[in-house]
């Protein structure tokens, strides 16, 4: 087996080592390639403002220089004048002269018919109006730009707003800051010069790359197909091969740590928290004079994206170690709330009991957390009930402020798998419990000869001296739960009842308790008016 997997890994590594370096001069001569194509267009985008700004001076310019006339309008002294004007100004094809919106004369003479003014599409800081499509008779039907200036207008073919040497692969458009599109060079498209307008910027789609420039009130749109690119593709890789090479290396030994720490368990977990992978089990809760469920336990399952479950005790000791079963515990809270929320507003004798970290019963935190999902929810405090092993009541101050605050809120602890840890019970006459969980593990040796059997009924009189609700783990047998019942311990869970169930099935296994047994629960509740040691049992 460990030849094969040597071999096998051998043989991966070898394909990477001779796929990578192609790869590597691939992507990267295609992005020298493309930041070249990016940059020229740039360049063309940006002389295209430049001839736009030249254009509009000039035809400001003439216009202006119109309106400064003292000629008698339209007379052939006016008309002549704004010939000269027209030929000495390389940016505009003609200026005409309007009264009351109607056209009266132009450098060519006087109109044979009546021709209304149009309207313009913007007007400039400085008072110019544009007209970004006119049909002028001179024209032919060929759209003109027109600007105008109280009593004048001028034409400009818009060709000269984006008379740039270029390919024909390459487009070119400009439009005013307001978003009229004034020129267009090889019919780009029109959607992504839109967009363009909208949101200029420099960069590429799955289809082309494009760069925008802005200033003195004009938008100008460069853009190319990425299969211009192609040409330019043979030389980048040539020059790039060797380079090609060592970022192939950089990249098998990046790809394999990356993998080896997101594969890890502790990456695994980190993921899943992310996702919220998080589901919650209801282990119920049986009283044990009555056979009626009265709650549950929350225990959290991790269930992977193909519907897989993680055993906890895989993953909670790595939870606890990293800091993650903080975030866990959160999804805990907030799963419990959607699972149950509407059941327990129903039934304010059912209960579930959510497991705490040692971090969360030393900080306190937990419990901002547990009332921010409560609010809203309906759901009382005192039926939320908290767990926690010995090893959280370590710090016993801290333990003490939280449970102590805890308890004020209305929530009911519990000290989970008691025993089976350190200085159990200097933890029961230090810290104002309501409850004693007995571990399975001395479950199991009831009816049993083992040197464990004596402690069992010993956890059971030191739970009953300090007034503490004793709930047994891990039930199997109807023998064990005869014993415990026997020496009043007062509810149990195991599979004798059932295992942990998801949402659905313990609400239909609760109500089948009810049911079947015909009578209602104890109500398990503590009326406290302030913090007090422990709770009455029986």
């Amino acid at each position: 087996m460990e030849r094969s997997h040597i071999v096998a890994v051998t043989s991966v590594l070898a394909a990477l080592g001779a796929i990578l370096p192609i790869a590597a001069a691939f992507y990267l001569s295609w992005s020298v390639a493309t930041s070249r194509e990016e940059s020229r267009l740039t360049r063309l985008a940006e002389y295209a403002i430049m001839r736009a700004d030249m254009a509009f001076g000039e035809a400001t310019s003439a216009l202006k220089a119109a309106d400064g006339f003292r000629f008698t309008p339209c007379s052939q002294e006016h008309i002549a004048a704004m010939r000269t004007l027209v030929v000495t100004t390389r940016s505009i094809e003609d200026i005409g002269y309007f009264e009351n919106d109607q056209l009266k004369c132009t450098s060519w003479g006087k109109p044979e018919t009546t021709i209304a003014r149009q309207q313009v599409d913007f007007t400039t800081a400085n008072g110019i109006g544009v007209a970004a499509r006119v049909h002028p008779t001179i024209s032919n039907g060929r759209a003109m730009l027109g600007f105008r200036y109280r009593s004048y207008s001028a034409l400009t073919d818009p060709a000269r707003l984006v008379d740039v040497l270029a390919s024909p692969d390459t487009r070119l458009a400009i439009a005013s800051d307001t978003g009229t599109l004034v020129g267009a060079l090889n019919d780009p498209d029109a959607s992504l010069i839109k967009r363009l307008i909208e949101h200029p910027q420099t960069g590429s789609d799955a289809d082309n790359l494009f760069a925008a420039s802005t200033g003195s009130g004009w938008i100008a749109i460069a853009t190319s197909s990425r299969a211009s690119l192609l040409d330019d593709l043979g030389r980048e890789r040539l020059l790039l091969l060797p380079l090609g090479a060592i970022v192939a290396a950089l990249m098998v030994g990046l790809v394999f740590w990356l993998s080896r720490r997101r594969l890890s368990p502790l990456g695994e977990l980190s993921i899943a928290v992310q996702r919220r992978e998080f589901i919650v089990h209801y282990q119920p809760l049986i009283e044990m004079k009555t056979g009626i469920c009265v709650g549950a336990e929350a225990l959290v399952r991790w269930r992977r994206p193909d519907g897989s479950l993680v055993r906890p005790d895989t993953f909670i000791p790595l939870a606890e170690e990293s800091g993650l079963i903080q975030a866990i515990t959160d999804q805990v809270i907030d799963g419990v709330i959607k699972d149950l929320g509407p059941v327990l507003v129903a039934d304010r004798s059912l209960h579930i009991a959510i497991n705490l970290s040692a971090d969360d019963i030393k900080s306190g935190r937990i419990l901002p957390v547990i009332q921010a999902a409560l609010a809203n929810s309906g759901v009382l405090t005192e039926q939320i009930w908290l767990e926690a092993t010995e090893r959280g009541f370590m710090d016993v101050k801290s333990a003490r402020a939280t449970i102590e605050e805890a308890r004020r809120l209305g929530h009911s602890v519990a000290i989970d798998d008691f025993g089976t840890g350190y200085s159990s019970l200097q933890y029961l006459q230090d810290l104002p419990l309501d409850a004693l969980k007995i571990d399975k593990s001395f479950v199991d040796t009831v009816g049993l000869v083992s040197a464990t059997s004596a402690v069992t009924p010993h956890i059971i009189d030191i739970a009953k001296s300090l007034n503490l609700y004793i709930v047994a783990e891990g039930i199997e047998r109807q023998e064990q739960a005869d014993y415990l019942l026997e020496r009043g311990v007062h509810y149990g869970q195991g599979w004798l009842y059932s295992k942990a169930l998801p949402a659905p099935e313990f609400i239909a296994f609760y109500n089948d308790s009810k049911r079947v047994r015909g009578a209602g629960p104890t109500v398990i509740r503590r009326d406290i008016p302030e913090v007090s040691p422990a709770v009455g049992g029986d």
